[in-house]
Order: C-alpha cells, then structure tokens, then sequence
C-alpha cells in the first residue's frame, strides 16, 4: 500500500441533510462580527451632545419661545440648557465659561463638576427647579444676551471651556420648550 494515495473515505450523506448542514452555516454567519441596530443609538432628546475628555455634555440646547417673529432679535435674553457628567472616578473639573457668536453667555451658579458627579445647567422643560439633589451634582444657569438674530431650524456655534478637559464646540439648536399652562387666579365666590 502507497501510504500517498491513500484517501479518506467520509460517510456518504443524505442529500437532504447536506442542504441543511450548508444553510446552518450559512445563516449561522449572517449577524457575524455585525453591531446590532441598537448598540449606536442616541436618547431621544431635543439637543446635541458633545464629550471632552471625561466630559459628557448631553441634551445641549438654547431654550426660548420664538412666538411673534422669524427671529429671536438681539437683546433679549434665552437660556443654554445642558448637564454635564464627569466621567472620572477621581478628578473633580469645573465649567469656566461658555462663548458663542450669537450673544454673551453669562454662567451663574456653582460650576463645579465633582468626579463621578453631574452638573445642571438651566431648568429642564417643564420643571419649576433644578433636578435634585442628588449626591455630587451640582447647579448653574447660563444666560445668553443676543447680539445676533436667532432663529428655530438653525443650530449655533458655542465652545465649552472645562479647567481640566480643555474645550470644544458643538453645534446648539433652539428648543422650545413645553407650553407652560397658564394660571388662573381663583375666582371670588363671595
């Protein structure tokens, strides 16, 4: 015996369980190496969200009501809504300004940011307070004096400067807000 041509010799299979043995493997590696649909998605909030260093900036956005014109005009008054996670374990970091070309931001408040906390900019809709309190979280408010008309639709520039993050930017859009019910003065049943 030629110990070189020798062959082995498989079990002969039915046809029927060859075709099903190649579309197991075959289906068995459709999903393979694939991110499923909800491993990337984003909350469902109304703006964007930006990350510097262990800063997680999340639902950034201008809150105003445009109600009586195209624009928001210069000299009024809108607020920047945000909340900020510090990501690190151990390193406390601090928010030290917010700029932007529409107007002057102002932040007002304690701007600290403990390590593992969060930091509050502005009132969420619809709530009458700050969220809290919570361990470690911290709140501010930042007011922005336009200089340039605004509008809903656009999305504006601003940089967020962080003590030990450093800074970035991100594009802010304008939230309306809820509608805010209006309050009745009881009547006089006298």
């Amino acid at each position: 015996m030629n110990r070189f041509n020798a062959r082995l010799r498989l079990p002969r299979l039915p046809a029927w369980l060859a075709s099903a043995l190649l579309i197991a493997v075959a289906l068995s590696g459709c999903g393979a190496g694939q991110l499923s649909q909800t491993a990337a998605q984003q909350s469902a909030v109304n703006g964007n969200t930006l990350t510097i260093s262990n800063i997680a900036l999340r639902d950034i956005r201008i809150q105003a009501q445009q109600c009586t014109s195209d624009f928001l005009q210069p000299g009024k008054a809108v607020e920047l809504v945000l909340v900020a996670v510090n990501q690190s374990p151990d390193t406390a970091d601090q928010l030290l300004g917010v700029s932007t070309d529409i107007g002057t931001v102002t932040v007002t408040g304690d701007a600290r940011l403990p390590a593992s906390g969060m930091l509050f900019v502005g009132i969420p809709d619809g709530q009458m307070v700050a969220p809290g309190p919570l361990p470690s979280s911290t709140a501010a408010k930042a007011t922005i004096v336009l200089t340039k008309p605004i509008s809903n639709g656009l999305t504006y520039d601003f940089t967020f400067n962080f003590e030990k993050a450093g800074q970035a930017s991100v594009a802010v859009p304008i939230s309306a807000g809820v509608d805010q019910p209006e309050v009745q003065a009881p009547a006089d049943h006298s």
